[in-house]
């Protein structure tokens, strides 16, 4: 779907468009939206072009971290044709935290895969 944002056009002038993505997900739903906005556009101006604060309001793009393809950058980053934005939201649980209480898991379990990277431990 795309979504066109009203551009202030004169008679006889052309603006150039840039289309891209704009994404965001949470556990339960992904927001994914192709738009065309103006040449020059930053990235705060490409999300407010998709909808995004619209289909989730709990999205606060002046304090949620941004980025395109994976890279985290500033708002007023100038989109390129083809950018994915992507808005990311808050950790639930720390990464290290929960790959230990991983791997403690399935050392609990005894079996040899969970004893491998145990010291003075070899069969």
């Amino acid at each position: 779907m795309t979504t066109r944002p009203e551009l202030p056009v004169a008679l006889g002038e052309t603006t150039a468009l840039v289309r891209l993505a704009v994404c965001y997900a949470r556990p339960d739903h992904v927001f994914l939206e192709d738009v065309e906005v103006p040449a020059g556009a930053s990235i705060v101006q490409a999300i407010a072009a998709s909808g995004l604060v619209r289909a989730c309001p709990e999205v606060d793009p002046n304090t949620m971290r941004v980025g395109i393809f994976g890279k985290l950058k500033t708002l007023d980053t100038v989109v390129r044709e083809g950018d994915r934005v992507e808005v990311y939201r808050q950790l639930t649980a720390d990464p290290k935290q929960a790959r230990r209480r991983r791997v403690q898991k399935t050392r609990a379990t005894g079996t040899r895969e969970g004893q491998k990277w145990i010291r003075g431990k070899s069969d």
